[in-house]
């Protein structure tokens, strides 16, 4: 696969946006990683993606000007989100990045709505997307920005499935907001100003 980026302009970071493709699954809570990717396109005005890697792919530079800025690459897997580790993979190669270097934005169920927590490696608490990064990485140990969006009272597999590919209970205003504090958090840490461990 040709590489996108050229060696004298190298990314820094890659953060991968979990969710499926498809207007059946806008505005649910398993594609909240792909609502803070178009978030922080839009925020940082990186222009229109292009398809590589089985997904789409765009990059620009965030922070200070010149050479103390930030290199920055969005991705967002189209394979479904038990797939996303056979686009996100192959980009993560093709970019050269060691897995400190990528975050990845998922749902997750064992926490609260409104609660997000950065950190590097740890479980994946059966979490489909996770486990096919993992395959796709060879390793678990990448960042991750696990976003809130609590669970239904049951907790058999087609109670939860229902519930994060069903629409949103919560208010467009409270998810608006939940999404801003989390491409907020990516921000912090892509420029050095927070870490990939604790909980917002």
């Amino acid at each position: 696969m040709r590489r996108i980026f050229s060696r004298s302009s190298p990314v820094d970071w890659l953060i991968v946006g979990l969710g499926n493709p498809g207007a059946a699954y806008q505005s649910t809570p398993h594609n909240v990683g792909f609502e803070v990717i178009a978030e922080l396109a839009k925020r940082w005005q990186f222009g229109r993606p292009r398809k590589s890697f089985n997904g789409l792919i765009v990059s620009g530079r965030v922070g200070a000007l010149g050479a103390d800025s930030t290199q920055v690459a969005l991705l967002e897997p189209l394979t479904y989100m038990n797939e996303s580790g056979s686009s996100a993979g192959p980009a993560r190669g093709s970019l050269k990045l060691e897995l400190d270097r990528v975050i990845v934005i998922h749902d997750e169920i064992d926490l609260p709505f409104g609660q997000l927590q950065a950190r590097l490696g740890g479980g994946l608490a059966g979490h489909n997307g996770l486990k096919s990064l993992r395959k796709g990485f060879g390793s678990a140990d990448f960042g991750r920005i696990r976003i809130g969006v609590g669970r239904p009272a049951a907790t058999d597999s087609k109670s939860v499935s229902d519930y994060v590919l069903g629409r949103w209970t919560e208010s467009d205003a409270d998810v608006d907001q939940l999404v801003g504090r989390a491409a907020e958090l990516a921000e912090q840490i892509v420029l050095g100003e927070s870490a990939l461990s604790g909980t917002a």
